[in-house]
């Protein structure tokens, strides 16, 4: 059996090629966008890709199918409750799709979205997309009611939990995706261990229901828009970036990491940091979907990397990219610095984390508001006359909110080197 795993550590997201390596033939299952991991991947093990098969329709990111389709005539299966507005061969309950000698069995496993689907390779392993994760089982709330979806998942998460114990499980997504609110950074487990540890499988259906209905993990703004492309008509690739001499009034969004913004940016950029982890998924919490953007970046290798996320979730009005040096600085405090500003009784401090980060590890002396939220109004009980300091887990989200901060007038001072975790904090 040919099997490859491809994780996008950033989205947190999971795709294969699996097949037969004798037989010279392989499907990708739930592919990114940037499908060219897959096509070099297939032309080094000597195989032909001869299909896509979707879990599902992806709400977190865009599929690669189209490209597949339009590039390279590949069919596209998946289950027909996607009702999907392109081309595609359906996949049923307990069906197969034979890949040379390799063989695919269909289990049908709604709860994340009602035309989910596991597939179980040669009885060994079995790719569980968004259904049961390492550790946990993906949220239902994204792109369905919550309830409904949770009640239909917590079937589905105990009928793979039926499979042999040794079958491995191989998840559609790993810790830093917004699929699941508990998942494991593993990349595999297997259905014995699964059974003994998962907290979904150790937890009853009205509790389980419960929990879903009352998640607080933020919904994407970019969820329906991925839905409906994913959904809609073939999307083809996106012509390369161009570097661009200037800005010329656009929005900047200041890929650079957070010491090198601080140091000297563009007037009005915002600071999303591609080194600081979950790169697309914040700059989809503070861009409007159709709003033209230039990316400011190091080099021609981060604003490559910087546009291919942003087209992962969606984001396609991406200008260029300039490298030119900016004369705005940010003043920024250390944890230590902080703890003496508290000391004395002069911090303003502004929590920029999720609630369920806040609940974990409180900071009472701070307001709250989560960063994605600071574009849209001023923290409400914010003294504009004195600086206010944001902070996180790290640096990134605070400096993020420090931009957004400053564009509004505040004299915002992130902490970076650190967050609230930290002792001295």
């Amino acid at each position: 059996m040919l099997f490859r795993q491809f994780v996008d550590h950033d989205l947190g997201c999971g795709s294969y090629l699996v097949g037969d390596a004798d037989g010279g033939e392989a499907v990708v299952v739930d592919p990114g966008f940037a499908i060219e991991q897959y096509v070099e991947a297939a032309e080094r093990e000597g195989v032909r890709i001869t299909r896509v098969l979707e879990t599902h329709t992806h709400a977190d990111h865009l599929s690669g199918h189209g490209r597949f389709a339009l590039e390279h005539g590949l069919p596209v299966s998946i289950h027909p409750l996607a009702r999907p507005e392109y081309p595609f061969e359906a996949l049923d309950d307990g069906m197969t799709v034979d890949v040379g000698a390799m063989t695919v069995r269909v289990v049908h496993t709604p709860g994340h979205r009602p035309e989910h689907c596991a597939f179980l390779l040669d009885d060994q392993l079995v790719l569980t997309g968004d259904s049961l994760f390492v550790g946990d089982a993906a949220r239902p709330d994204l792109a369905i009611d919550a309830r409904e979806g949770a009640a239909d998942l917590h079937r589905s998460v105990r009928r793979l939990a039926e499979l042999p114990e040794s079958v491995v499980v191989y998840p559609g997504h790993v810790s830093g995706s917004l699929c699941g609110s508990n998942m494991s950074d593993e990349h595999s487990s297997s259905i014995g261990r699964e059974r003994k540890t998962n907290h979904a499988l150790q937890t009853k259906l009205a509790a389980f229901v419960e929990e879903a209905a009352s998640l607080s993990t933020p919904k994407p703004p970019t969820t329906e828009r991925l839905v409906a492309l994913n959904r809609g008509p073939w999307v083809g690739a996106r012509p390369p970036l161009e570097e661009l001499g200037s800005s010329d009034g656009a929005l900047v969004l200041d890929a650079r990491p957070v010491d090198v913004f601080a140091a000297g940016h563009l007037p009005g950029a915002i600071s999303v940091a591609l080194d600081g982890g979950s790169f697309a998924t914040r700059a989809a919490f503070v861009l409007e979907a159709a709003e033209p953007v230039v990316l400011h970046v190091g080099s021609r290798a981060e604003a490559d990397e910087a546009s291919r996320l942003l087209t992962a979730v969606g984001l396609f009005e991406q200008l260029g990219f300039v490298r030119r040096e900016g004369s705005e600085q940010l003043r920024t405090v250390s944890v230590p610095e902080l703890a003496e500003l508290r000391k004395r009784g002069r911090a303003q401090i502004l929590d920029v984390r999720e609630e369920n980060e806040r609940e974990q590890h409180p900071l009472p002396v701070a307001f709250a508001v989560p960063y994605r939220s600071l574009r849209i109004a001023p923290p409400p009980g914010i003294d504009q006359s004195r600086p206010v300091y944001p902070i996180c887990a790290s640096g990134a989200r605070a400096t993020l909110a420090a931009s957004l901060l400053v564009r509004q007038g505040f004299d915002a001072r992130p902490v970076v080197g650190g967050g609230v975790e930290d002792r001295t904090a």
